[in-house]
């Protein structure tokens, strides 16, 4: 076969997440070539063609869907039910960015409509591409039955009073890339991917800086989470406690401890950057470490995403976005509800047992 033609849309040539993870991984990889991208405007996408070496620049995106096999939707969340279905139209398989949509309810149609065209998909959860995931994954066995998964993630992200101003969506809860939806989301499904699924959860949500302002002096006031605390269990039987903590002003860092019968195995990071990227380290059973490939950090897991669909392998696709979407719903009915709450139920059902502390909290005051 040849090499599977992409466009990335949203491949901005100065920053954001195309430029640090897609690109270098197509680049790296010979079973893909860079063959056009797509921004809004006529003079970023000229220069994003020449700065990338793609021979098409577009602003149309049905345009540049029609000159790849593969596109690549990287741009805010709130544009990519519109921009994967321009994709859709042309019968071009999608590798959507995580989250896939910004409500459950938009992932399902976007799903839906993907299976009606028969393309192939892909979202975005490239961690379960992370060499230090897989290999702990390997190594599950040597643990004996498991018994708990402990979660520390931590970042940086708005841990200041004044952020950039491309960021201030982010904050918004109605835009669906806030730390629940992006790095909560990424937090859960390693879960998952390493320890099983998540059966049961008793959610919290807190808002612990609801004010920012913009680099350019916008005031933003905040009105996503940015503290997520799960208490729950796998199907396994283990127990499960998560924090996820966006605004952390020193020790941005990441660890995951899953103990067993016979042992412990415990995945760490410093996460200045992409908190699941290729820095995670490995100490396993009596603490001696693993050995974990060196490889850029934030590139190497989306490249194993990519050399995984190249290959024909079975990858997270809409499917797998909409499962996740309904995950994070059950998080959100846990906070608001004080109960706790058997992911994938209905929302009439899915509460299981007596009321709780409420789980949103007054922002700026403790969850």
């Amino acid at each position: 076969m040849g090499q599977i033609r992409v466009g990335v849309v949203g491949a901005n040539p100065d920053r954001g997440w195309a430029a640090r993870s897609h690109i270098p991984a197509l680049r790296a990889l010979p079973g893909y070539r860079l063959t056009a991208v797509g921004t809004s405007r006529p003079e970023t996408a000229e220069r994003a063609a020449a700065v990338f070496g793609a021979p098409h620049a577009c602003t149309d995106p049905a345009d540049l869907a029609r000159r790849v096999d593969l596109v690549a939707v990287t741009v805010k969340v709130p544009a990519h039910a519109e921009l994967v279905r321009a994709a859709l139209s042309e019968g071009r398989d999608v590798y959507c960015e995580w989250p896939l949509a910004r409500t459950t309810a938009e992932a399902e149609e976007l799903a839906k409509e993907a299976r009606e065209a028969g393309v192939r998909t892909i979202v975005g959860l490239q961690a379960r591409y992370s060499p230090a995931l897989i290999r702990a994954r390997e190594l599950l066995g040597t643990l004996g039955r498991l018994t708990s998964v402990t979660v520390h993630a931590a970042r940086g992200k708005g841990n200041q009073d004044e952020v950039p101003a491309w960021t201030a969506y982010t904050y918004d809860s109605g835009a669906g890339a806030g730390l629940l939806e992006v790095y909560g989301g990424h937090v859960l499904d390693a879960v998952e991917y390493l320890a099983g699924q998540i059966t049961e959860l008793s959610a919290r949500l807190s808002l612990q800086r609801p004010f920012h302002r913009t680099d350019t002096g916008d005031p933003i006031r905040v009105t996503a989470p940015d503290h997520l605390l799960i208490h729950g269990a796998l199907a396994g039987g283990a127990v499960l406690s998560v924090h996820v903590h966006d605004g952390k002003a020193v020790g941005s860092r990441v660890r995951i401890e899953l103990a067993g019968t016979e042992g412990d195995l415990t995945l760490s990071a410093d996460a200045a950057g992409n908190p699941l990227g290729g820095q995670l380290q490995i100490s396993a059973l009596r603490g001696v470490p693993v050995e974990v490939p060196e490889l850029p950090e934030e590139a190497v897991n989306v490249a194993g995403l990519y050399a995984a669909f190249a290959a024909g392998e079975d990858v997270p696709g809409f499917d797998a976005g909409v499962r996740l979407h309904r995950l994070l719903d059950a998080v959100r009915l846990s906070a608001e509800t004080g109960r706790a709450v058997r992911p994938g139920a209905s929302a009439a059902t899915a509460a299981a047992t007596a009321p709780a502390a409420p789980g949103t909290a007054t922002p700026g005051r403790p969850g």
